[in-house]
């Protein structure tokens, strides 16, 4: 299997489908993603399943960000070459809280660029990663060390509280 994943801390998120969020957003980008702010419950986690609830249809326009592409043969294969240990960000590009993480994981991905690798993985794109991991709500985090899971957090979060939990997952861990 052939995958071809972003792996940056500059995604590329364009999107010029309908949003689907059920919570009422209309303003996501007056958002700052400053340690500060706090996401109304609604907009922590996006829960995945048969039966969504869906909004109005309206069409979005997210910035482009420059990407940096890497193919692999398989996700496994991104997996166990990595040097480091990956933090993979399981998000859709319909998913607000997943937009808004879009900032914070430019921030933490510089910080910590000699600790971790960042990949995010377009969960509509490779359905079968998501299955494989037992991905259910969106943004989720897993954390891999030699290949493996280590830790995993789902939902929005700012860089400080994020760059903390990695950290500590890493130090309890080894």
């Amino acid at each position: 299997m052939a995958a071809s994943i972003s792996t940056s801390a500059n995604p590329l998120l364009t999107s010029e489908r309908p949003n689907r969020l059920a919570a009422n957003v209309t303003s996501l980008s007056r958002l700052s993603s400053t340690s500060s702010i706090q996401l109304p419950v609604q907009l922590r986690c996006v829960r995945l399943g048969n039966h969504g609830v869906s909004t109005l249809s309206r069409s979005r326009i997210l910035p482009v960000i420059k990407a940096s592409n890497q193919t692999f043969s398989s996700f496994d294969d991104l997996l166990a070459n990595s040097g480091k240990p990956v933090l993979v960000d399981f998000y859709a590009t319909w998913c607000g809280p997943c937009q808004f993480m879009v900032p914070i994981l430019e921030k933490v991905s510089a910080k910590l660029s000699d600790t971790v690798q960042v990949v995010k993985i377009d969960t509509e794109k490779y359905p079968v990663i998501a299955d494989k991991y037992k991905i259910e709500a969106l943004p989720t985090f897993v954390l891999f060390k030699d290949g493996k899971p280590l830790d995993r957090f789902e939902g929005a979060m700012t860089a400080d509280d994020l760059i903390k939990r990695i950290e500590d997952s890493l130090k309890v861990k080894q």
